[in-house]
């Protein structure tokens, strides 16, 4: 029903009107406004994945639609260990893209990247972001106080590992912090 590849220019009307989103604008710090600072933003993927070893996807439909962004960085080769993050059109949340996305961006990070073990993690108060890395096979872990600041607030995450040797099946349903 999904798959995922590389973003392209034909993608730049879908990336901007996700970014109109505030909820979204508010927590990344590129975001693109014009058409061209699109298009910097899909091109940058092709050099992050290059020279920072930072994996993006679109989330694609069977229309070949932008319904979301999946990305894996590569934290440590030492250890093998990588973090992944998402998110999702606001016009397509709750219709799996973003676990989706986090099942084959997680697939391709033990295929492709050799890792050995996929972290991710969430605000608490998202719990359909809770719900997607569930889904995706990830295992939560633990919550971490006050790790993310937006603006002057301060927020508790959830964080979730998947490893190589985890079926993506067999995770509790629920959200994190409930």
């Amino acid at each position: 029903m999904y798959r995922v590849r590389e973003w392209n220019r034909g993608d730049a009307d879908r990336l901007l009107e996700a970014f109109r989103w505030d909820e979204l604008a508010r927590q990344e710090s590129d975001v693109p406004n014009t058409e061209d600072e699109a298009l910097e933003w899909i091109a940058r993927r092709a050099v992050l994945a290059k020279e920072e070893d930072t994996h993006g996807f679109v989330v694609v439909d069977g229309m070949d639609r932008a319904l979301g962004h999946v990305q894996v960085s590569v934290s440590s080769r030492r250890h093998d260990i990588g973090w992944l993050s998402y998110w999702t059109h606001p016009a397509e949340q709750g219709r799996g893209v973003a676990s989706a996305g986090a099942r084959l961006a997680t697939e391709f990070a033990f295929a492709e990247l050799d890792l050995y073990r996929v972290e991710t993690g969430h605000r608490l108060n998202n719990p359909g972001s809770c719900v997607a890395a569930r889904r995706a096979g990830f295992r939560p872990e633990g919550i971490e106080r006050a790790k993310l600041r937006y603006g002057t607030s301060r927020y508790d995450t959830g964080l979730h590992a998947r490893l190589v040797t985890d079926p993506v099946e067999g995770v509790e349903e629920g959200v994190c912090g409930g």
